[in-house]
Parts: C-alpha cells; structure tokens; sequence
C-alpha cells in the first residue's frame, strides 16, 4: 500500500507524475484547510504534504498524526509553526536559492511602473484618450540618478540594488540587521539608519521577512518621515506594513504613490480602498511567478519530501533540531 501524499495549491502536473509513481497523492486547491471535509480525512493517512502556504498549526498538526514533512514550495514560511512542527518530529523545507533573480526582476519592474506611470498611461491609450500631444498631467518621474532605500538588504534586496546600481545609475541606501559588505562594494550602497533612509530615497524599497520584530514595520510616523515625492515599494510580505496608514498617506498626498506586490489578506478584494488610487501599482504577489522559476522550485519541494519520506535528511531542512 502506498503512502499517502497531500499536494496543497501545487500546480505542476511534471512534478505531481512523479509522486504518484511513488505514493498515494491526493490534490487539493482551492478549500479550506479548517473546514474541508475531503482534506481533514485525507490529514489522518498522510504522511507528507507539499505546496504553497498551508497554514501548519496546531491545530492542523492534531489532525495529522502520521505526518513526517512538510514541504513548502516558497522560500518564506511564516505559515509553518516550527516549534510545534519540531515538537512532534515533523519536518519543514522550504525552496531557497531559487527565486531571486526573479522576484527582484519584478520589484523593480513594478518599481519602473510607479514611476513612470506605465499601467496608467496604458489604460489612457486603450481607453481612446490619448489625442494629441502629452501634458504636465500625462508627465511621470525619472528613476535614474535617483536614490533607492532598501530596507533589507538580503539577497533579493542586493539584486535590486544591483539592478538599480548598474541599470540606473541609482544611489542606494539601506537599513538591514547586519551589514551587507558585498552590496557596499559592488554598489556603493551605504549602510545607514532607517529614518535616514526614509527621509533621503526618491523609492523607498521594503523588502524584509515577516517576523515579529518586521509585523507593521512601516507606518503613520514611516510616511510622514518619507518625501512627499517619494514612491513607496512592498516586495516583502503584506503585514510588514499598515494598510490602514498607507491608505491615508496615498489619500493625503504625504507619498507620491507606491508600487505593491504584497497585502495584509490576498486576494485583494474588489473594493478594497488600494484599488481606487491611479498612483498605486497592484500586482497579483508575482515575485516568483515565471514557468521557469516556479518548476524549479515546485522540483525542489518534490526533492526534498520524498529525501524526507526516506528517512534522509532533506537538502533545505528548516528545523534541523527534529532529527535529534
């Protein structure tokens, strides 16, 4: 009899042929993990589950007496509960090394799109306005020779400044815990204060894991400390900043606009008040999401269930403490 495998809002068939060869799979998309009948019986066999943003709690972790891992097919896992997961000798993988290139190609680009107000000015053309010569009112901002405020300087964040050094000729601050010597080096970036860098940057680029410490990070007093020129940038995760706060900052003029792949709840709802400013650029949390990157990363959550399946030690353990 085969092992069963729960595969949770994870989307390739390429992948998903080769567990079946090897375990019992069952697919789920789209249900409520909390609710779903089919899921919550199917919990109780399974032994590994593998996708994207599972909430894994204990809760869920009651339900699963057989589970042995769990594999997120994300570099993040703020939906994992790893002390718990540790507890009972679950296992927790994520899929780093992966997606950088990516995700920082499409920070930057909506950050491109902000400023020159590109999705905008789309919709002016498909909508039959654009008739004659351009006005003050159809005119965007400049990004090079700008400044560029990182706050986390981390991989992602060193490949944007990359980006911003060498295609723009940008100067780039940054707040991080540590300091980034190599982005100091390769891109004159200069380590400095988080007021400071929310009181100099033309684009102010939030780009920090979600953690207790990082929970609404920016706020009222962060927008009011930002330029009224500024353009505010979330590639990180959607609670690192208050909503509410950003909304009136946007609503106030305190901002020139922002550039948003991130939000407090996803999907963003229809009316939601974000939705309703022409200076503010949404995109679907795209930061991974080419064919490429995304097989790549659903491949790597495959190796490293079925390395733990096998009692071996998967490539990307998150709490290595659970094989003691």
């Amino acid at each position: 009899m085969k092992r069963k495998i729960l595969a949770y809002n994870f989307e390739f068939s390429e992948t998903l042929d080769q567990l079946r060869d090897r375990f019992d799979v069952e697919i789920f998309k789209a249900i409520n993990p909390k609710t779903d009948p089919h899921f919550l019986q199917a919990l109780k066999q399974a032994e590994g589950i593998v996708g994207l943003a599972l909430p894994v709690d204990k809760e869920l972790l009651d339900s699963a007496p057989n589970l042995k891992i769990v594999s997120n097919n994300s570099t993040g896992f703020n939906n994992l509960s790893i002390d718990e997961m540790t507890k009972r000798g679950v296992m927790g993988t994520n899929t780093p090394g992966v997606l950088e290139d990516t995700t920082a190609d499409a920070i930057f680009g909506i950050l491109l799109a902000a400023a020159r107000r590109i999705p905008e000015l789309d919709q002016f053309v498909k909508s039959g306005n654009w008739k004659h010569y351009l006005t003050r009112k159809e005119y965007a901002i400049d990004v090079h020779h700008k400044t560029l405020g990182i706050i986390g300087m981390g991989k992602i964040g060193s490949l944007i400044a990359k980006r911003a050094h060498f295609g723009f000729d940008m100067n780039i601050l940054y707040h991080n815990r540590t300091r980034n010597h190599e982005a100091e080096e390769k891109y004159h970036a200069v380590n400095c204060s988080l007021e400071r860098v929310l009181e100099e940057s033309d684009f102010v680029c939030l780009m920090t894991p979600l953690t207790p410490e990082t929970e609404n990070l920016i706020g009222e007093r962060e927008f009011q400390l930002m330029k009224k020129s500024a353009i505010f940038v979330n590639g990180s995760r959607g609670r690192t900043v208050d909503e509410k706060a950003l909304i009136e900052a946007i609503k106030n003029k305190e901002i020139h606009g922002a550039a948003l792949d991130v939000y407090q709840i996803e999907p963003l709802k229809v009316e939601h008040p974000l939705l309703q400013f022409p200076n503010v650029v949404t995109t679907p949390h795209i930061g991974s999401s080419t064919f490429e990157t995304e097989l790549k990363m659903a491949k790597l959550a495959v190796e490293n269930l079925v390395a733990g399946l096998n009692g071996e030690r998967p490539r990307n353990l998150i709490n290595p403490e659970v094989l003691n």
